[in-house]
């Protein structure tokens, strides 16, 4: 196995590449190092003719907990390829990989977590996967185009109900849904997903890149144009009060007070 230290690439000899995410201590959460060897890992596996199929899933109990709240608001390092940071470089390089991406997800994936998931072509969840899309109580809003994305999967009124409550979504409910496409006990996900990649990675590579594409070409524009207001918003409200203070809570493990921010009537 090898690859970068937070992200592990193991190939196997059906053409089927595994991603783990690895920071099992943090849950898997993101920081910038680790965004930076997702959109590595992609981008060799895009060019490597030798990567059919890719899954992704997460070291340890849980496939990730999403951004790093503890590194959210660092400036990152001076970088060379003209991306803000890691996170930027990350979703552009997801939206633009064009082979079959699957995703084996167990314990908690949320926020970036699960919008990574919804970005991914086919998920599956472990009986103990518990999603959720916690922006509106961060203070924040959606990110990595699941403004799109989930709208598209589940329908918009749906995908408003999870963004607006930031409500828990367990295994039972995410296939209900269409937010995964089957669940396995936790023991069996990964080798079950591993399977069904080698049962795609059969087929000619070449084919499985097109049809990927034609299943994209209706969505590429939307996804675009919701990374763009995306990064707008999130710009405007990382930092604000409300945002603050919500990371202030979590960190102090308290429910955060955003009652004091509302504008009384006059």
């Amino acid at each position: 196995m090898t690859g970068e230290s937070k992200v592990l690439r193991e190939l196997d000899d059906e053409g089927v590449l595994l991603l783990t995410l690895n920071r099992p201590e943090k849950k898997n959460a993101f920081d910038d190092e680790q965004w930076d060897g997702l959109a590595s890992a992609l981008r060799e596996a895009r060019e490597d003719p030798a990567v059919a199929v890719v899954v992704l899933t997460g070291a340890g109990k849980d496939f990730s907990s999403g951004q790093d709240l503890m590194a959210f608001g660092q400036t990152p390092a001076p970088r060379d390829d003209g991306y803000p940071s890691g996170y930027y470089a990350c979703v552009d390089t997801l939206f633009e990989f064009d082979k079959p991406l699957l995703a084996a997800a167990k314990g908690v994936a949320v926020g970036g977590g699960c919008t990574l998931l919804i970005a991914c072509d086919v998920v599956y969840v472990g009986d103990s996967i518990r999603m959720r899309l916690p922006f509106a109580n961060l203070g924040l809003v959606p990110e990595i185009a699941s403004s799109y994305t989930l709208a598209s999967a589940i329908g918009r009124q749906r995908a408003a109900e999870l963004f607006f409550t930031a409500e828990w979504i367990d295994a039972d409910r995410a296939v209900e849904m269409g937010m995964a496409a089957r669940r396995f006990p936790d023991e069996l996900l990964l080798g079950e997903a591993l399977t069904k990649a080698r049962e795609m990675g059969q087929w000619p590579t070449r084919s499985l890149q097109e049809i990927k594409r034609t299943l994209m070409v209706h969505h590429r524009e939307s996804i675009r144009k919701a990374v763009e207001v995306e990064n707008a918003a999130m710009m405007e409200l990382a930092g604000s009060p409300e945002n603050v203070e919500a990371i202030t809570a979590f960190i102090e493990k308290r429910k955060p007070d955003f009652k004091q921010f509302r504008v009384p009537r006059s």
